[in-house]
């Protein structure tokens, strides 16, 4: 009884840190209708300047909090002052989603510049000797945790019930137009709600600094586990978001303590899934009256730019020819190897080009397939003898019935739920992949693993893997190209567009989502069998949920809905640092960042800016000649 009573403390202390996190994303959801995934990235932000101001500057820890909450809020100003609030008014939801995917991924790139990779841990609050209460022994930092919580919310039920500021909040969440129709500031509004939930987020992670290893990346793990809890509660609803927190906190502890700590998180994510098919809104949704399939007012999907006819093909035939010779320019082996990474990458960003820019459904979980395919092939190939060709294909089969079998449980599911819903299904591939030691290798991947091979034809260097890719590339653009032109690829940008409108037209919505999401599973499977086997290792940090996020900058930095644009994307975020070494270790800053921008002012990407500039030439040129003197003509 003692031990269950330890367990489910424990369960209420980490539950507590996500409830706060949770407070933050559902601040901001109730007032924005957007999902803020940076959020967790005030809370490392908080954390790691709490330890610097303490450790550093040598502040008393009471003045090094205050000072490390108010530079977080005064991060949270910037971010939100300059990115967020302008981006509201012009992007569709599933872009805002993105674009805080991208802050997130730029706060860690700089942390990782400013703080390192290593460890930080703060020192305990009052002391590391723990409290003895009726047999049971808690930590006094845990006191200070849910004390926090507790104070949190009770400060933001003042705040949002007894204030006009509170009032106006409310009232912008629940009616913008009219609010803005009364003389409320909508977008200062806005602000606040964000400088607010950087504040709580950097209070969390200051918290909780002392009981939690601090790294760079330590900010994804709040933004998934504060993300999950809101889901589980309700998006929008405060008393959703705590009860969410401590939910999942107490489900992960018993789960550690009576199953596995291995499970723990598999146990969580399925958790989530559970709540989102059950009720998609959470336990306890708050009604705010938004739709989340469709676009609200201006938020509409900027114009996708193509090339065309005889340009396109005339340039294409030139790539194909500069790919092919691209080899004979190249004597470095590094270059070349990034080069591969390229292509097989690329392969991943058709699929989920296809799903996101054409389709319109947003996907976390990418990289999800990339690990079934991978360990499906390399597992048949190292252990039971197979083919790397077969084993390929067994991993791709694999993947499509996993592609079924979600499509098929999430069918209801649309925009956050949906986005949400991937997001899971990758996490708890990922946790998985982790947890079965004896069939994946753990966290220590899996090694051995041999060369791809089609026959007596290996494919063991570079160079031929290179060749390999090409000749795939070329096949799988000719066939997507062929269908995304036919009426298949009509039906799919009608989805895109409006998905009530799409159905009413006559449009099966339902089989062309499940259509594409087997086919861009299939396409992660194989990129994630050649990556096995280019590597001969796999590990889950190779094709975790990071990549899922890595491979989303690379299709927005090259261009949504042109298939040929993320292969730029996937370019110049592989080569950049094999080619200018002295940057690789601001790799994560820039992903982020050159997400960021792209987003702001290039919502083509660098291929639509590429295509605009080539249509402006040859429109020039045409007018030109259209204005040449015919010899002959009076004058």
């Amino acid at each position: 009884m003692t031990e269950a009573i330890q367990i489910v403390l424990g369960g209420l202390m980490q539950g507590s840190v996500f409830a706060i996190v949770a407070l933050g994303f559902s601040l901001v959801f109730r007032v924005t209708g957007a999902i803020n995934l940076a959020q967790g990235a005030f809370c490392i932000l908080g954390a790691l300047l709490t330890y610097s101001l303490e450790q550093h500057f040598g502040w008393p820890m009471a003045t090094a909090v205050a000072g490390a909450a108010a530079v977080t809020a005064l991060a949270g100003l910037v971010i939100g002052a300059a990115v967020f609030v302008p981006a509201l008014s012009r992007l569709p939801m599933s872009s805002m989603l993105i674009l805080t995917a991208g802050l997130l991924t730029m706060v860690e790139g700089l942390v990782l510049v400013v703080w390192g990779s290593q460890p930080y841990a703060l020192p305990p609050f009052s002391g590391e000797a723990p409290v003895e209460l009726f047999g049971v022994r808690v930590t006094t930092q845990g006191f200070w945790i849910i004390g926090a919580a507790a104070l949190i919310i009770v400060c933001l039920w003042y705040l949002l019930m007894r204030t006009t500021a509170g009032k106006a909040l409310r009232a912008c969440a629940e009616n913008p137009m009219a609010a803005r129709l009364m003389g409320i500031n909508v977008a200062r509004a806005t602000l606040a709600s964000f400088v607010l939930a950087a504040f709580i987020g950097g209070l969390g992670g200051i918290v909780v600094g002392p009981i939690t290893s601090l790294e760079f990346d330590t900010g994804r793990f709040f933004t998934v586990y504060g993300f999950i809890a809101v889901a589980i509660g309700g998006l929008g609803s405060f008393v959703g978001a705590v009860v969410g927190g401590l939910m999942l906190g107490v489900v992960e502890q018993l789960a550690a303590g009576y199953v596995s700590s291995m499970f723990a998180d598999s146990l969580a994510f399925a958790l989530l899934l559970v709540v989102l098919l059950w009720r998609p809104n959470g336990l306890f949704s708050a009604d705010l009256g938004r739709r989340t399939d469709v676009r609200e007012g201006q938020r509409i999907y900027p114009p996708i730019v193509r090339l065309q006819g005889r340009t396109a093909s005339i340039l294409g035939a030139l790539g194909v020819l500069l790919l092919i010779l691209l080899p004979a320019l190249i004597s470095s082996i590094s270059v070349m190897s990034s080069l591969v990474i390229t292509g097989i990458l690329f392969i991943a960003l058709l699929g989920l080009d296809l799903l996101m820019g054409y389709t319109g459904q947003v996907s976390l979980g990418q990289a999800g397939f990339m690990a079934i395919g991978g360990y499906a092939a390399a597992i048949l190939a190292t252990n039971h003898g197979w083919s790397p060709l077969a084993g390929t294909a067994a991993g791709m089969l694999l993947s499509i019935v996993c592609a079924i079998v979600l499509s098929l449980v999430t069918m209801r599911l649309r925009g956050h739920s949906l986005a949400l819903a991937t997001l899971a299904f990758g996490l708890l591939v990922d946790s998985l992949t982790v947890g079965l030691t004896d069939l994946t290798g753990g966290p220590s991947g899996l090694v051995g693993i041999p060369s791809f091979s089609i026959g007596s034809l290996v494919f063991d260097t570079p160079t031929k893997t290179y060749y390999l890719l090409i000749a795939l590339i070329v096949a799988l653009l000719l066939v997507l190209l062929g269908g995304v032109r036919s009426s298949f690829g009509r039906a799919l940008q009608a989805v895109r567009t409006d998905q009530t409108a799409a159905s009413a037209l006559g449009v099966n919505v339902a089989r062309h989502k499940l259509i594409v999401l087997s086919i861009s599973a299939a396409l992660a499977s194989l990129s994630g069998s050649l990556y096995a086997f280019n590597f001969h290792f796999l590990s889950p940090e190779m094709v975790g949920t990071s990549v899922s996020l890595a491979l989303i900058s690379m299709l927005v930095l090259g261009g949504e809905g042109t298939l040929v644009g993320p292969l730029f994307g996937a370019a110049l975020l592989t080569m950049l640092p094999t080619i200018v070494e002295p940057l690789a270790s601001y790799k994560t800053f820039a992903s982020g960042a050159l997400l960021v921008l792209a987003l702001r002012y290039l919502p083509g990407g660098m291929y639509g800016a590429a295509v605009t500039r080539i249509r402006r030439l040859v429109g020039a040129r045409e007018a030109a000649t259209d204005l040449a003197p015919v010899p002959g003509a009076l004058r």
